[in-house]
């Protein structure tokens, strides 16, 4: 007969199919995202590691413990930014995985919509605003400037793949946005209105 620690030791999941919902307004704009504890448990994740989410496209978000409400539940709490740069909506699935990140030598961003003047006090700023922030190429960050949030995309980042910036990350900012087809939608949430 197995004992009680070994009835509870489960195996090893190697990644969820989660559905999305609609972040608490306290996690907007701050790169998290809440799962169920026995879930991130179960692909060898604990509280405020970094989870690599996929939907149309791969993104990453630092993870929390969902509330009382949600427990149990195959679901993922995300911001209207965090579901922007996965490509999905409320009510989509996305698979998440535990993430393997490395420390950003070097990042690049360009404003998403119009140009900007950069200078290397706002630079210091951004690098303030990004540290331990996850990220990957093609994301939308957004960084908050005179009471605005100020969409940024990640142009490039090195080495490839998810990434933490930190007081040695080298920070580059184009003053002229990016070329896009679509800019990114800021939700309603994001502004924290």
């Amino acid at each position: 007969m197995a004992s009680g620690s070994e009835e509870q030791r489960q195996p090893q999941r190697r990644q969820l199919e989660l559905r999305v919902l609609e972040a608490k307004q306290k996690d907007v704009g701050r790169g998290k995202v809440r799962i169920d504890t026995d879930l991130l448990a179960s692909i060898g994740v604990t509280a405020g590691d970094v989870v690599e989410i996929e939907g149309t496209r791969k993104t990453a978000a630092i993870a929390w413990p969902n509330a009382s409400e949600d427990a149990g539940m195959d679901v993922i709490r995300m911001d209207g930014i965090t579901r922007k740069n996965a490509g999905v909506s409320i009510g989509d699935r996305v698979v998440v995985r535990k993430a393997q990140v490395r420390p950003a030598s070097f990042v690049k961003l360009a404003p998403s919509n119009f140009s900007i003047t950069v200078d290397p006090g706002f630079v210091s700023y951004v690098k303030k605003k990004l540290r331990d922030y996850p990220m990957v190429e093609g994301d939308t960050v957004l960084i908050p400037v005179l009471g605005q949030a100020i969409p940024f995309t990640v142009i490039q980042v090195k080495p490839v793949g998810v990434v933490i910036a930190n007081d040695e990350t080298s920070i580059t900012i184009s003053e002229k946005p990016i070329e896009q087809t679509r800019l990114p939608r800021i939700t309603y949430e994001d502004i924290g209105a």
